[in-house]
């Protein structure tokens, strides 16, 4: 079995190493000029760059944004919160912000941004569409670059596949008229591994994805999703890159094991083993400790054997599931974003 799963891990990764030439063949369209034409993003601390299938490099480690846990309080603390967070990732080393409308902490984010002195055109910024902006995609897309205080992002995903199709097909134009005029550098569909008739919806239009943000972790390791985006030569990103701190993956033997042989947490091995995967991945915190932590993980290599056998760790163990109620919930559902602080 564990023969298998490293067959099937092997076979991914000749995938990943394969996309820039899928990307190449099929002449995706470039960004149009504009704002984003200045954005200089490059390795930073031995960061590797991921070259997306319009020739876009992306970093390929990055904070994840979300605090869940204050989101339904004071907005202006979420938004505090975030600010030191990203005004911290990036003193670390980051250069690659993970962000969402649903977040409610764009404002936070973009002045976390500022408090760092980094340049914003040094940094890759993603953002997603709640579904109840779907409707008037160009004027969302103008109040997300008010809220964090940029002229145009690196990438914007579609954050869940909500709604009629109709209605999803046209928020996707909605992108590709902005990614034309310059306003943003990249397009992604997140979730749309749940709904296969909006998936292949998108795949229909001029532009396709670049990135495909998942719930993939060694617990749920996402084999035919991978394989399908690599079909397309869109890349994976990874939401729960650590299994929603489930302890049950944080405590498993083989990767505290792993983690005394290299000096590492369970977690950084996890990452670890993302990476080496090919996953872009953007694990989330707000401890200044811990994001530190979360990067620090180019001084060692896991060999063949133990890559494998983090491979047969898969159990396709989900922690988030998508129904058609939860979805038509989302398309209804009104993000506060005007409320941030």
């Amino acid at each position: 079995m564990k023969r298998i799963f490293a067959a099937l891990c092997s076979l991914l990764l000749m995938c990943a190493l394969f996309i820039p030439a899928l990307a190449e063949n099929a002449q995706v369209e470039a960004p149009g000029e504009g704002a984003a034409s200045v954005s200089n993003v490059v390795s930073v601390k031995n960061v590797p760059m991921i070259t997306l299938n319009n020739g876009v490099q992306m970093p390929q480690l990055g904070l994840g944004t979300q605090i869940q846990s204050l989101e339904n309080g004071d907005l202006g603390v979420l938004n505090q919160t975030s600010r030191e967070a990203v005004a911290s990732a990036l003193e670390a080393g980051y250069r690659h912000l993970d962000d969402a409308h649903g977040y409610l902490n764009e404002r936070g984010v973009g002045q976390g941004i500022r408090d760092s002195g980094v340049p914003r055109e040094e940094i890759w910024i993603t953002d997603k569409l709640w579904p109840s902006d779907y409707g008037d995609v160009e004027h969302a897309i103008d109040q997300m670059l008010e809220r964090l205080g940029v002229d145009y992002i690196d990438l914007v995903y579609l954050h869940h596949p909500a709604g009629d199709l109709d209605t999803i097909v046209s928020a996707w134009q909605g992108l590709e008229k902005a990614y034309r005029e310059g306003k943003i550098r990249a397009l992604g569909i997140s979730n749309f591994d749940n709904r296969m008739d909006a998936f292949n919806a998108i795949m229909e239009q001029d532009i396709k994805p670049q990135v495909m943000q998942i719930e993939l972790h060694p617990f749920a390791q996402r084999l035919e999703t991978r394989a399908l985006a690599a079909q397309y030569g869109i890349q994976v990103e990874c939401w729960y890159p650590l299994g929603h701190g489930d302890k049950a993956l944080l405590e498993e033997p083989l990767l505290t094991a792993l983690g005394q042989k290299y000096g590492k947490s369970a977690a950084q091995i996890i990452l670890r083993w993302h990476m080496q995967v090919g996953n872009i991945v953007i694990p989330g915190s707000k401890n200044p400790a811990h994001i530190k932590a979360n990067f620090d993980l180019f001084d060692f290599v896991l060999t063949d054997e133990e890559m494998a056998q983090i491979a047969a760790l898969n159990q396709d163990k989900r922690y988030y599931t998508s129904t058609p109620e939860l979805l038509k919930k989302y398309a209804e559902m009104v993000a506060p974003v005007d409320e941030q602080k």
